[in-house]
């Protein structure tokens, strides 16, 4: 019951009618014909630990002119396979944002994965956990707006804030075991388990961050990106930390100045990275175009992947598409 109830809550997030079977999700662009998705992959063989007595159920909702998962409590990566013969070994595990308390699956999740598995990688868009919100849409929303408003003019919950909350927490924790659980299956995916990486965008590029400094050797990321995320308070670089890649616009109204930190930790470790600051495009955007520079930042990933060997070639050339 509760897959099913999955597959109607993605269905929606990505604007089809229905309950879909999941090889369906990957339809409606023309990256999608290249992409076949797969059954999900739950990231713990029963409860995950610290939400054994959860009650809220996942739901589908339109907010903010897109549909968002809510009240995750089962974390689980959905599979998006590139075409058969056209797999180049990478993986690249996708993050997305929502403030710890809902997930852009759309923008920010399955256009980026069948972007991605269009040219080759191997993407899996991880649900991670979240913190309980009202089950009722408009009180939600209205506690929501609220509160995003006040930390837009630098009043309320901050980025380490939001980082310390329950959900937070859990996700950081989902995003470990996501790679963890991506290294067990290269094989079956036909994955190199040496180029095998995450991004995430906002709360996920906290995940993402987190899963960079925090790893152990099996769950340790061989490349990561932050689109306009943060790395949480107290955090330390370590020195055999990853490859990382970080995107960010500097009209952004919440975390404009957070990559550049993070940029500096990295190179005080004489560790790989890039920054790009973009002149405009706001906050949250992930493959929304809005005719900024800022719309190419998947490109400009895809190209420090290609440059950093982790992918092997382009030879449909897709990425410049």
């Amino acid at each position: 019951m509760r897959r099913l109830q999955s597959v109607k809550v993605l269905a929606c997030a990505i604007g089809l009618l229905g309950a879909l079977p999941l090889a369906a999700l990957a339809a409606g662009s023309a990256a999608a014909a290249a992409t076949a998705v797969t059954d999900t992959i739950p990231l713990y063989p029963g409860a995950a630990p610290g939400s054994e007595k959860a009650k809220q159920a996942e739901s589908g909702d339109f907010i903010l002119n897109e549909w968002k998962a809510r009240n995750i409590t089962r974390p689980e990566l959905i599979p998006y396979l590139p075409e058969e013969g056209k797999a180049n070994g990478a993986a690249v595990i996708v993050a997305p944002g929502g403030g710890f308390e809902f997930l852009s699956v759309q923008s920010e999740g399955a256009q980026v994965a069948r972007w991605l598995a269009a040219r080759g990688i191997t993407a899996f868009m991880l649900k991670y956990r979240l913190n309980e919100t009202p089950a009722d849409l408009a009180t939600y929303e209205a506690e929501m707006k609220r509160r995003w408003h006040a930390m837009a003019q630098g009043q309320g919950r901050r980025a380490d804030d939001m980082a310390k909350s329950p959900g937070a927490l859990q996700a950081r924790a989902d995003g470990l075991v996501a790679v963890r659980r991506v290294r067990e299956l290269a094989a079956r995916y036909a994955i190199a388990p040496n180029r095998i990486g995450i991004i995430g965008f906002s709360a996920g590029g906290m995940v993402a961050l987190s899963v960079a400094t925090q790893y152990d050797a099996a769950s340790r990321p061989d490349f990561a990106a932050s689109i306009y995320g943060a790395l949480p308070g107290g955090s330390s670089v370590p020195a055999d930390a990853p490859p990382l890649f970080l995107a960010v616009s500097a009209d952004d109204p919440l975390l404009a100045g957070a990559s550049q930190p993070v940029f500096e930790a990295w190179r005080a470790q004489k560790r790989p990275v890039e920054l790009h600051v973009y002149e405009k495009g706001g906050h949250g955007y992930g493959m929304n175009r809005s005719g900024a520079s800022s719309d190419h930042w998947i490109e400009e990933f895809y190209w420090w992947l290609e440059a950093g060997g982790f992918v092997k070639g382009d030879p449909a050339g897709l990425s410049r598409s």
